[in-house]
């Protein structure tokens, strides 16, 4: 199996080009959702966040009101960082539990991880190939108003509080721009597909020769 991370800052199209992905056939494990789960209560990150945020970033349901954390994190980067140094290895040790599920089972070619924060985790090694999605500052700032209902300080303040997008690029074996229309990138990501196939053949190409 190929592995793969799809990257890219906040509100840049990593969703829409995960979605992409999927219909073609690569299975998609979302660190998001993860990192969610994880920090449900009962679970060991939940009982951390709390003793170290305190309740106030609870909801009536005892579950953590995300809104409120994030707002907490993307303006405090050493509280950014206390809660990526407590979430990112707990991720990364579920993601290698399903690689190695998937492996076995053996219906799927590629993997791929949807999450932002790969690159300033340390993970980037891990993976076979790297897609970084971006797009125009503008566009992004204008999405993420739209779809988290913030002003453009508050936009702004998430998107400087992340690894500038020309370092992310750096790290990139295949590039996605979602600046323009949906079938532009649609058009992109299949091209990308085309040639994360011809990565995988190459890997078990090189694997068997060497066997």
């Amino acid at each position: 199996m190929l592995i793969v991370a799809l990257t890219g800052g906040i509100a840049v199209g990593k969703s829409v080009v995960a979605n992409i992905l999927k219909e073609l056939g690569c299975y998609i494990h979302h660190s998001d959702k993860i990192a969610h789960d994880l920090s449900m209560p009962g679970e060991p990150a939940w009982e951390k966040i709390v003793a170290h945020f305190g309740e106030k970033i609870l909801k009536k349901d005892k579950t953590i009101n995300r809104a409120q954390l994030g707002k907490i994190i993307f303006s405090n980067k050493k509280e950014q960082a206390f809660l990526n140094e407590l979430i990112h290895p707990l991720v990364f040790e579920k993601k290698k539990e399903i690689i190695k599920t998937l492996k076995k089972e053996g219906r799927y070619k590629i993997f791929v991880s949807e999450a932002a924060l790969t690159i300033e985790a340390g993970f980037a090694d891990f993976f076979d190939k790297i897609i970084t999605t971006h797009c125009r500052k503008e566009v992004q700032i204008d999405r993420l108003m739209k779809r988290d209902q913030i002003s453009r300080a508050e936009a702004l303040n998430k998107i400087k509080s992340q690894m500038p997008p020309e370092e992310k690029l750096k790290y990139a074996d295949y590039i996605i721009d979602s600046s323009g229309s949906l079938q532009s990138t649609i058009e992109q990501t299949e091209r990308v597909y085309r040639n994360l196939m011809l990565d995988y053949e190459m890997k078990y190409a090189v694997k068997n020769e060497k066997s």
